[in-house]
C-alpha cells in the first residue's frame, strides 16, 4: 500500500494511529538532532519528523531527500509541539519509522511554491512542474467544479450531451480553419470545428430538442491573453424556442454556477443592453458595467471654435474620472503616451481639470474661453474636482480607444474589482456587417443566425440595417458566450446566403446538407456556446486563460513543452501526398 491517507487529510483525531503516506519532498529542516521534512501531495502538506537519538539511520537518510524526491513513509500521528495554523494539518506530524525513495529527482529549474521565481517561458517549458503548484492546481480544481456544475445543471433541465464529430468539411467563413489531410483521399482534407454550429442544428432537425457538448474548438487566429488555438465550448442548442427561452434558461444556469462554484448571488434578472446602446455609451459589445465612466457626447459643445482637431472629427467623445482633478502633468503625460500607443493609436488626448474654485484648466486653453470649458463641464455632468478626458476622431475608431482609456482608468481608480462579478445580456446586434476590403457583407455571428422577424423587409433594401436575432452575455468586460436563434427554413437561409455573396454552386457545395435537412420539417431552434476557459477565468477573477488550461500554448501558438507544432519526416509527407512550397 502506497498511502492509508492523503498528505492533507490528518488531524487531531488521527493522533495514535499508524499511518502510510506518499508524495513530494517539499522541503526539509536540519536542526540538528531533529530533522522536519513537509510531504506534499495535491491534497495538502504533512510534516514528518525524524529524531536523531531515536533513529539514527533513518534521520541519517532523511537529511539526504532533495526537493521534489518521491517517498514513501509509514509512522505514528503525534501531537505537533509547534502548531501551524497556516495549514489544515499543522496541529500533527507523523514519527516516521520507515522511509522509502520511490524516485529521485533533479534539482527543479524554480522553486515549486504558491510564489515561484520561475518566468513565464521557463514554467511553461516545464509546464508538469509548474502543475505542481497550488496557485495552479487551484485553478485546475476551479475548471472541474464549473465543468462539474454546469453538467449537473444541463441534465436537470433535460440536456442530452452528445459527441459531434472533430474532423468536418473546411469552410471559408470565420477565422482560418486548421486542416488535417487525408491519406485515404489523397489531396483533400478535413478542417477542426471552429464550433459544432451545423451539427448541432442537424440535432435539432432529427427531434433532439435539447442537446449539449463540452467540446474542444478549434481556430487559427492571432492569440492574445484570452485566445488560444484550441479552446473550450459549453455548446447548447434548444428547438421551439424564441430568444426569450434560451436568455431564461442560461440565466438560471449562470447563476447556478456562481452559486455551487463561489459562493455568489447574482442578480434575479440579468440586465439587458441593445447592441447600439453599448456601442454609444461603452464603445464596445461586451462592456464592463462594474463601473461608471460612461462615454459623453461632446459634438455639440467642442466643435466651431478653431480646434481643427475637434472641429474636423467625426466624434468628439469624453469620460468624467470623478475626484481625478488633482492628476500632475506627469501623470497627465504618462496617460498621453499610453493612448499614442500603435495598439491604441490615438494622436492624442484633451483634458479638462474642474478646479475646486470653480475655474478651468484645459489642455487647448488657447482655443476655449472660461464659458466655453463650463459647457464642456455642464455636458458631462462635472462637477468641481473632475476630470474630463477627450478623445476625437472616426466614430468606431474614436469609440474603440475610449473603450480602452476607459478599461484603463478603471484599473487605475481601482474600480474593476475581480470579486465583483456583474452580468449583462447584449441583444439586438447587427445581421450583417460591411467589409471594405472584400467589398461585400460580412455575418457578424454567423451565416445561420435569424434577422429578426420586423426587420425582414429591409434584407433586400437596406441589409446594413437589419438587426440579428443575435444575444451574447458579457461580464466584467469579458464575453463569456454568445448565441442565436437559427435560420430554419431553406428559403431564407438561401436568401442569407445570397447576401454574404455566395454563387448558388458554392453555397450547396459548402452547406448543401444543411439545406437538404430544412426540406424535411426543420422546427424552429437556437442556442449559444460559452466559452469555458473565458467563464472560468472570469470566476477566478483573471485576465488570461492560459493558467485554467492544463497544457496551454503561448502566443506564437507553440507547446513549448512538447516543441510543437514541428516537422513532419519525409516518408510521412510522402504517403500523405504533401508537398512544401
Amino acid at each position: 500500500m502506497y498511502r492509508s491517507h492523503t498528505c492533507g487529510e490528518l488531524r487531531p483525531s488521527h493522533i495514535g494511529s499508524t499511518v502510510t503516506l506518499s508524495g513530494w519532498i517539499q522541503k526539509s529542516r536540519d536542526l540538528g538532532g531533529m530533522t522536519f521534512v513537509d510531504l506534499r501531495d495535491r491534497y495538502g502538506i504533512t510534516q514528518l519528523a525524524f529524531n536523531l537519538d531515536d533513529a539514527k539511520e533513518l534521520t541519517e537518510k532523511a537529511r539526504k531527500l532533495g526537493r521534489e524526491f518521491v517517498v514513501r513513509i509509514e509512522g505514528e500521528v503525534i501531537e505537533r509541539s509547534s502548531k501551524n495554523k497556516n495549514i489544515p494539518t499543522g496541529e500533527v506530524e507523523i514519527k516516521v519509522t520507515s522511509l522509502e525513495v520511490l524516485n529521485g529527482s533533479k534539482i527543479p529549474p524554480f522553486t515549486i511554491e504558491d510564489d515561484t521565481d520561475g518566468g513565464e517561458e521557463l514554467r511553461a517549458k516545464y509546464r508538469y512542474l509548474d502543475l505542481r503548484r497550488n496557485p495552479v492546481q487551484d485553478k485546475l480544481r476551479l475548471r472541474n467544479k464549473v465543468s462539474l456544475e454546469t453538467r449537473k445543471f444541463l441534465d436537470s433541465q433535460d440536456f442530452l450531451d452528445v459527441e459531434t464529430p472533430v474532423l468536418i468539411k473546411s469552410t471559408p467563413e470565420g477565422a482560418r480553419d486548421f486542416v488535417v489531410p487525408s491519406r485515404m483521399n489523397e489531396g483533400q482534407f478535413y478542417a477542426l470545428p471552429q464550433s459544432p454550429q451545423t451539427f448541432k442544428q442537424l440535432l435539432m432537425v432529427s427531434g433532439f430538442d435539447r442537446y449539449y457538448q463540452i467540446v474542444k474548438c478549434f481556430r487559427d487566429e492571432d492569440l492574445r491573453a484570452d485566445r488560444q488555438p484550441e479552446f473550450t465550448q459549453i455548446d447548447c442548442e434548444m428547438a421551439f424556442v424564441e430568444q426569450e427561452d434560451i436568455l431564461n434558461t442560461f440565466e438560471g444556469m449562470i447563476q447556478h454556477l456562481f452559486r455551487e462554484v463561489r459562493g455568489v448571488e447574482l442578480d434575479a434578472k440579468f440586465p439587458r443592453m441593445t447592441y447600439d446602446e453599448a456601442m454609444e455609451r461603452y464603445g464596445s459589445d461586451k462592456p464592463d458595467i462594474r463601473f461608471g465612466l460612461e462615454f459623453v457626447d461632446m459634438n455639440a459643445v467642442t466643435k466651431n471654435k478653431g480646434f481643427s482637431i475637434f472641429d474636423d472629427a467625426e466624434q468628439v467623445l469624453a469620460i468624467n474620472a470623478k475626484d481625478c482633478a488633482g492628476y500632475t502633468r506627469k501623470q497627465l503625460d504618462k496617460l498621453t503616451d499610453w493612448v499614442r500607443r500603435p495598439q491604441i493609436g490615438c494622436k492624442g488626448l484633451v483634458y479638462l481639470k474642474c478646479n475646486a474654485d470653480g475655474s478651468y484648466k484645459s489642455s487647448v486653453d488657447k482655443f476655449y474661453s472660461q464659458e466655453d470649458l463650463a459647457e464642456w463641464a455642464k455636458a458631462a455632468n462635472a462637477e468641481p474636482g473632475d476630470l474630463l478626458l477627450i478623445i476625437s476622431g472616426d466614430l468606431d475608431k474614436t469609440r474603440k480607444q475610449m473603450n480602452e482609456l476607459r478599461l484603463h482608468m478603471g484599473d487605475e481608480l481601482g474600480l474593476r474589482n475581480p470579486n465583483v462579478f456583474k452580468p449583462l445580456w447584449v441583444i439586438d446586434f447587427p445581421l450583417l456587417e460591411w467589409d471594405e476590403e472584400s467589398n461585400r457583407y460580412h455575418a457578424m455571428h454567423h451565416p445561420f443566425t435569424s434577422p429578426k422577424p420586423e426587420d425582414m423587409h429591409l434584407i433586400d433594401t437596406d441589409p446594413g440595417k437589419v438587426r440579428a436575432n443575435a444575444y451574447d452575455l458579457a461580464m466584467n468586460g469579458v464575453e463569456l458566450g454568445g448565441g442565436s436563434i437559427r435560420i430554419h427554413d431553406r428559403d431564407v437561409q438561401s436568401r442569407m446566403f445570397d447576401l454574404l455573396g455566395f454563387t448558388k454552386e458554392e453555397a450547396e457545395a459548402q452547406f448543401g446538407f444543411l439545406m437538404s435537412a430544412f426540406e424535411y420539417g426543420a422546427p424552429p431552434h437556437g442556442g449559444l456556446a460559452f466559452g469555458l476557459d473565458r467563464l472560468v477565468a472570469t470566476m477566478g477573477g483573471s485576465d488570461s486563460i492560459r493558467d485554467y488550461i492544463a497544457f496551454p500554448k503561448n502566443n506564437s501558438g507553440r507547446d513549448v513543452m512538447i516543441d510543437a507544432p514541428s516537422p513532419l519526416n519525409n516518408e510521412q509527407m510522402k504517403e500523405l501526398g504533401i508537398k512544401l512550397q
